[in-house]
């Protein structure tokens, strides 16, 4: 059990017989009659619903620890996700709702860290930035300019601003979150 006012974002509870990940969290100190209180956003792991809660600071919310198990992504069939075991070939699914925005960055073959709840499978742990190949984009208006941005696709088929610098063959590192260009990878070699 963990008291509310110790919630950070990342940490897994269980909110109403369901796992929730905690979005953001923040103390506010009370003043006069209002008392201190905790504000707290919560993703659901199973539908991705968030709902936002005012909790007191010593309110009592079930803690969960979830197992981290790195799987091999094969494929998707448009419903679901499906991932394997590298050790024991045993094969996984996770339905498409808990993907989110993860779904254009995942490759065939990526190994990504799975997290489980008592053998079962929740969500994945992704990385906070990819390394993607840069497949098209136009020639560079003036070779040093890096205030000006122009557009690129990506392997996956996203587009993306990009310095006038990057140039077709080079790897890129994007944010996930936002989809944004992080910078070049040096070498075009990417990280294992």
């Amino acid at each position: 059990m963990i008291e509310a006012s110790g919630l950070k974002a990342g940490m897994v509870v269980m909110l109403e017989g369901e796992l929730h990940t905690v979005a953001s969290a923040g103390y506010h100190a009370g003043g006069g009659q209002q008392g201190s209180a905790v504000f707290a956003k919560f993703k659901s792991l199973k539908t991705g619903h968030v709902k936002a809660l005012r909790l007191h600071p010593g309110d009592k919310l079930e803690e969960v620890v979830l197992e981290h198990k790195v799987m091999e992504y094969l494929y998707t069939d448009g419903v679901a996700f499906y991932f394997m075991n590298p050790d024991t070939f045993e094969q996984i699914s996770l339905p498409s709702e808990t993907m989110g925005t993860y779904e254009k960055f995942l490759q065939p073959n990526m190994r990504i860290p799975v997290q489980l709840h008592e053998g079962e499978p929740v969500t994945i742990a992704f990385p906070q930035a990819v390394e993607l190949t840069i497949v098209s984009t136009p020639p560079a208006l003036h070779e040093h300019e890096t205030s000006t941005f122009k557009t690129a696709t990506l392997e996956n088929g996203m587009e993306v601003l990009v310095p006038q610098f990057i140039k077709e063959g080079d790897t890129v590192r994007i944010e996930v979150v936002s989809g944004k260009y992080l910078e070049r990878v040096r070498g075009g070699a990417r990280k294992p």
